[in-house]
This record gives structure tokens, C-alpha cells and sequence, in this order.
């Protein structure tokens, strides 16, 4: 348990250097700020597998007052260590524009995929635990991110206890709208199709982008556009999954699937787990 975890597997193709330029202006900005993290940070599990990257879709704090990033659990691959707590600093996580720094966090929790190219049906998601050192940001390069989506007497997650709470509840399909971010910039799209808490939407993602911010566009609110720099801001929604073939074709897994599991491995834990509780940071 003391060697760096070096058999996870990233089950992504390489996806070359696509938005470096990007993801390094924005470290750039940072000035002497610290080093910020945020939603759409693109991170590695290896510095020398730069190229091999997921991405961040919220950042924010648990119950037990960690530091907490969310991105997608078909990310990594170990039968080992895959759908527990992973206590010790075994599979650090890095910015990719800024691996110097060191760790930013260290994986604490994933979802093997469980042969699935697009992750596990309904807990296709991961959770690190930041270093102290580091500074939460509601702000990432273009969305940002005003605390959890609540959806009163909306459907309930699979994955949630009985009752379920208002943030463990699904958006309806045909009526909403996500916002996302990744390597190609801002998407939008309606729900087409709420499958087991699974998004399916026209808002576009690539590889890479796994992990990768969802927000909910509140009824009336701005439209990223020319005119406003393609930026949005609403609340947590949940993390980029996948493509298949269906049309549309780019997947979702909600906000909702993630909290009732992390609330339902909680209750079933004695010492808890990380990420229980989570709370969208509301530092700028």
C-alpha cells in the first residue's frame, strides 16, 4: 500500500494536446492567488501520461470537512482498490497544465467500469480529496457553478435511500436543459431521455472531458453566447459520462446519482466515506 498505485489503467484513448493552450492561460491567471481549483480543470493521473486526461466537474466540500473534487470513475481501472475508500496517498491526481505543483489531491473512491466503455450504469463517478494547500473555485473557464440542483417531488435516483432528499432527485426529460463545458468550449442541449439518473443530451463532450462539468440552465436564465464570452452560470447538474450510438448521443450521469450514493455508502459505513455530504464550494 506504500508504492504509488501505478496499475490503474486510464480507459480513455489518448487524447492529444487539445486545449493545453487553454488550460495553461488559465493557470497562467491565477497570479498570486495560490493554486485554484475548479470545475472543467483537466487533470492526469501520471505526469508522464500527459495526454491521458479526465476532467473536473465540481468542486466543493463533505460533511467530515474535506476538500472534495467529483469526476467520472471510469477514469481509472484496479479490481483492487475499484468501489472503496482508498484511505492511503496511493493514486495522486494532478493538474495537467501545471503537474510541478504536485498533487492537487489524491483519489479516495472510483467506480470501476465494469466493462463498460462509457463507466457504470448509475455510479459512474470518482471522488479526490484536494490538498490543504490548494483554493476552491465556483468559477471555472466558463461556468459557474451556483451549489446543487434540487428537484422537489422529482423522480428518485436508483441509488438513493428512502426518503430521498431534494438534491438525490432527477431532472425530467423533454423539459430541461444542461450546460457543459470541455475542450470545444460551452454546450447546451435539452434532456432528450433521463435513463436510471443517465442524461442524454445534444450538449457535446469529447474524450478527455470525462468528469467534466453539467449545470442546470434555470428557466430565463442567459444562454452562453458571443456576447457574454459563452459563459453560464447555474447550479451543479452532474459530470460528463460518455458517448454512445444512440442520438444524441453524449450521456450524463446526474448530480442526483452521486450524492444518494455517497449518502447511502455513508449510512452503510461506520467510519464514513469521503465526499458524503458534498457541498458545491460558493468561493468566487
Amino acid at each position: 500500500m506504500i508504492k504509488r498505485l501505478c496499475t490503474f489503467l486510464l480507459s480513455l484513448t489518448v487524447v492529444w494536446t487539445l486545449g493545453v493552450g487553454a488550460a495553461q492561460a488559465a493557470q497562467a491567471a491565477q497570479g498570486e492567488e495560490g493554486k485554484r481549483v475548479h470545475n472543467a480543470m483537466q487533470i492526469i493521473f501520471s505526469p508522464s501520461m500527459p495526454d491521458a486526461f479526465c476532467t473536473i466537474g465540481a468542486v466543493g466540500t463533505d460533511k467530515y470537512g474535506h476538500k472534495i473534487a467529483i469526476s467520472a470513475g471510469h477514469c481509472l481501472r484496479d479490481a483492487r482498490y475499484a468501489d472503496r475508500e482508498i484511505p492511503d496517498n496511493i493514486a495522486p491526481v494532478y493538474d495537467r497544465a501545471d503537474a510541478g505543483f504536485g498533487p492537487i489531491g489524491h483519489v479516495r473512491y472510483f467506480k470501476d467500469p465494469e466493462g463498460s466503455q462509457t463507466g457504470h450504469v448509475t455510479k459512474d463517478y470518482m471522488i479526490i480529496e484536494l490538498v490543504p494547500q490548494v483554493t476552491l473555485s465556483s468559477q471555472g473557464p466558463y461556468l459557474k457553478q451556483t451549489g446543487m440542483v434540487k428537484v422537489p417531488g422529482g423522480p428518485v435516483s436508483p441509488n438513493a435511500l428512502n426518503p430521498a432528499l431534494d438534491n438525490e432527485r432527477l431532472l425530467a426529460a423533454g423539459s430541461n436543459e444542461l450546460i457543459t463545458s470541455g475542450q470545444t468550449g460551452t454546450w447546451y442541449g435539452t434532456i432528450m431521455e433521463n435513463s436510471l439518473g443517465v442524461y442524454r443530451s445534444a450538449a457535446v463532450n469529447m474524450k478527455g472531458d470525462s468528469g467534466g462539468p453539467a449545470i442546470w440552465r434555470v428557466p430565463g436564465s442567459e444562454l452562453p453566447s458571443q456576447a457574454n464570452g459563452f459563459k453560464a452560470t447555474g447550479p451543479w447538474a452532474g459530470i460528463t459520462k460518455g458517448i454512445t450510438l444512440a442520438l444524441p448521443p453524449f450521456l450524463y450521469t446526474s448530480s442526483a446519482n452521486i450524492l444518494a450514493d455517497l449518502r447511502a455508502r455513508d449510512a452503510a459505513a461506520p467510519a464514513g466515506v469521503f465526499g458524503a455530504g458534498f457541498t458545491v464550494t460558493a468561493n468566487p
